[in-house]
């Protein structure tokens, strides 16, 4: 796990040491166990190192294999990467390290850009040839590792968050009218390529781009998830299916404990961290580190879920660790929260995994994480009601756009305001997936776009900067891939995750399977008020505000005068998801 960054010139000019120094030092906190830049010809590459696997200065990074004429950096893990070794160990290849950066250097050689195909794992890398000329780059199936680029007539910047590519300067920041509607209707995702910034954007999951020595590039799709049964799903039974889940889900919370560090668990007191614990507990690892975080009640609603967590704590005897965060410590914090975001996030647990990915980092370098299910196994109450949906573009909007199209005019300048641009791309989306029912395209869409730009940049981001990395099992393709042929049905059943509970009941406690369904709660910045509204005001009415323009002063006032009558259909409140984006603009310098 670390960061990267680089550039690259097209023009025959010399690429610039110094800023490439800049975006690392960036990226320290992703990596702050080492660092390294490496100039040949028309690239500079640089990197910060978070040693988990290989410990010694072997896989240091940025990785040059004179003999094969390649050079890496490389952002994440790949999980199945001591099996590749042995594959290219077997047709000749030579090692001078014993991790995973390696296998990836050998592994391209070997086989091209169909080498991503053979990786499980999460990662974003990049791969000079000295040969051809040609640029190499790749991102992991759901972009759980990020990729952000500049592109500019003959130059080339990327680097594994937004700040580090502003840290080199020369960037165009005005913002993108497409992106701009995307944060502000469909609760601040943002799919690729686009982000906020139109200087700025970020390679696809899935995708291997292939960059040419004058700059000209093509990118190719190397997955793709199909919804739907294939020859045969068609007899399987409900325990057929629990079966075959069980066994994935094992594979993958084992795969994941690859390291040469310890391995804990982020333990919200859910059914998917819960059930994580258990598969670790089961495959027996002892000693486990769990950790938990909650904050104080506010407007009646309870900030913490440490009832659910302490069941599982004491079920499996782990080193459990409880992290009560005070309001005076949320409200200090929050700045440092928004630094940490490559793209602004709206969701209120981003504090939350800051404050918890702090404390954790304490302890330990690795843990493993419960995002992803509700995606991929039907756990959003918009689910159910889509089974027999007749309009699924309207029935999903409905439940997870923050605006209409009226009020986003009345909230934003008009010369920001356009087409329906979220809507649309809902319905391009739509139309075009691999998924036969309503139902199946919204889980499509849900794990394949809102997932990667909302819970896993989430994670990524407030994991890493502290130097902690996460990694999420129910992200492994092999589990995405079944899941995608489990009938709807079995999924969204009861109340959602149907076919997952049935699975939990065999290894974990009922009483965290049957409990209400709950979410990272931060009360205090859902209900906006007293020194919550006075920091929001704060920036809202900051001159730096009102000179950029962006947002209209009626509209602002009226949220900041009632922020509790104005909440998103997903529970969010209208007036922190436009602060937040003026908190993370000032905070970037934009």
């Amino acid at each position: 796990m670390c960061g990267i960054c680089g550039e690259i010139r097209f023009d025959g000019t010399q690429p610039s040491v110094s800023a490439v120094e800049r975006m690392a030092e960036k990226l320290r906190p992703r990596g702050p166990d080492a660092g390294g830049v490496y100039a040949q010809n028309n690239i500079v590459f640089g990197h910060r190192r978070l040693k988990i696997i290989d410990l010694s200065d072997h896989a240091q990074q940025p990785m040059h294999d004179p003999e094969l004429g390649l050079t890496l950096v490389f952002n994440g893990c790949i999980y199945n990467y001591q099996a590749l070794r042995d594959e290219l160990q077997q047709q000749g290849y030579r090692f001078f390290s014993t991790g995973d950066s390696e296998v990836i250097l050998k592994a391209f050689h070997a086989w091209g850009a169909e080498c991503v195909q053979r990786f499980n794992g999460m990662f974003a890398f990049v791969i000079h040839d000295r040969d051809s000329g040609r640029i190499h780059m790749a991102r992991d199936r759901f972009g759980i590792k990020p990729l952000y680029y500049s592109q500019s007539a003959g130059r080339l910047r990327f680097a594994s968050s937004l700040p580090s590519i502003l840290a080199a300067g020369e960037v165009d920041t005005e913002i993108d009218p497409v992106a701009l509607h995307h944060y502000m209707q469909w609760h601040a995702v943002v799919p690729p390529p686009l982000t906020l910034l139109k200087g700025v954007r970020k390679l696809p999951p899935a995708t291997f781009r292939v960059i040419e020595p004058d700059g000209r590039y093509l990118d190719t799709p190397y997955w793709a998830q199909r919804m739907g049964p294939v020859a045969g799903d068609e007899l399987k039974t409900k325990d057929d299916w629990e079966d075959e889940l069980l066994a994935a889900l094992r594979r993958s919370v084992e795969r994941r404990s690859v390291a040469d560090v310890p391995v804990g668990v982020l333990l919200s007191g859910g059914l998917d961290s819960s059930l994580i614990v258990g598969l670790l507990a089961e495959h027996g690892q002892t000693g486990l580190n769990t950790f938990s975080v909650g904050f104080e009640a506010a407007g009646g609603e309870q900030g913490d879920e440490f009832k659910y967590s302490d069941i599982i704590a004491r079920h499996y005897g782990t080193e459990h660790h409880q992290i009560r965060v005070p309001s005076s410590r949320l409200l200090e914090t929050l700045p440092q929260t928004f630094a940490a975001m490559s793209e602004p996030m709206v969701s209120y647990d981003n504090v939350g995994f800051f404050l918890l990915s702090h404390e954790v980092s304490k302890h330990l370098k690795v843990v493993q994480s419960g995002q992803g299910a509700d995606e991929v196994f039907g756990g959003y109450h918009w689910y159910p009601p889509m089974l027999n949906s007749v309009d699924a573009v309207e029935d999903y909007g409905r439940a997870f756009f923050d605006r209409s199209e009226e009020e986003f005019a009345r909230a934003i300048c008009s010369d920001y305001v356009g087409d329906n641009y979220s809507r649309k791309f809902v319905e391009r989306y739509f139309a075009s997936v691999d998924a036969p029912r309503p139902v199946d395209k919204a889980l499509h869409i849900d794990t394949n776009v809102m997932l990667v730009d909302d819970p896993v940049k989430r994670v990524d981001n407030m994991t890493m900067a502290w130097g902690l990395e996460a990694r999420v099992p129910f992200l492994d393709h092999e589990v995405v891939e079944l899941a995608g042929r489990i009938p709807a049905e079995l999924k969204v059943k009861g109340n959602g995750k149907y076919v997952l509970k049935e699975v939990a009941r065999r290894i974990i406690p009922n009483a965290v399977i049957d409990r209400p369904k709950g979410y990272f709660p931060v009360p205090a910045l859902k209900y906006i008020e007293g020194p919550y509204l006075d920091f929001v005001r704060g920036y809202l009415d900051s001159d730096s505000c009102r000179q950029r323009g962006l947002f209209r002063r009626d509209y602002l006032e009226q949220l900041m005068d009632a922020p509790r009558d104005h909440i998103t259909p997903l529970r969010g409140s209208k007036l922190w998801q436009m602060a937040l984006l003026e908190m993370w603009l000032q905070t970037h310098g934009v």
